[in-house]
């Protein structure tokens, strides 16, 4: 699990439309809630998809975007999305190798962690400044979006969200 002010591992991944995403560009305009989850359609993971959406407004007006990482290919993600209407990139790791780098691995690297971090610019490229780890309920996943959105509306809105 990377640590609170710990450099953020640069990745490049491809998204639903299959093209290639990296954390570089995903912070070029501001901060980014990275968050990773086990599956595309299992309820949890459903629900959880649907709280980012909901809150995907509130993020944007404070200068944050969303962008959901799990190891099911892009077709998977398309249909995801499409399905559930998410507003926001979700990238494609089969191979695990970001979902390891990020700590989100468990149980000899076969399964996924619901982990969701708050990544910021830094002249290294990206640092976390917040993350949470709930794998079986939504609810701490919320309250840290809740959190990031409180946060940046009590800095002066737009992309102030750390510190």
């Amino acid at each position: 699990m990377l640590a609170i002010g710990q450099v953020a591992p640069e990745f490049s991944l491809v998204d639903e439309t299959g093209a290639t995403v990296g954390l570089r560009s995903l912070l070029a305009n501001g901060p980014v809630v990275l968050y990773f989850y086990p599956a595309d359609f299992t309820p949890v993971c459903t629900a959880q998809a649907c709280m980012f959406r909901d809150w995907t407004q509130e993020l944007a007006a404070a200068g944050v975007r969303v962008v959901g990482i799990s190891p099911q290919g892009t077709s998977s993600k398309q249909k995801f999305k499409d399905k559930h209407t998410l507003g926001f990139t979700l990238l494609a790791d089969p191979e695990k190798k970001v979902i390891r780098a990020y700590g989100a691995a468990f149980l000899l690297g076969l399964f996924t962690r619901r982990v969701t971090y708050l990544i910021e610019p830094s002249a290294s490229g990206g640092v976390v400044a917040d993350r949470v780890v709930a794998d079986l309920s939504v609810g701490p996943h919320r309250a840290f979006v809740e959190r990031v959105v409180g946060r940046a509306v009590g800095q002066g809105g737009r992309g102030a969200v750390g510190q």
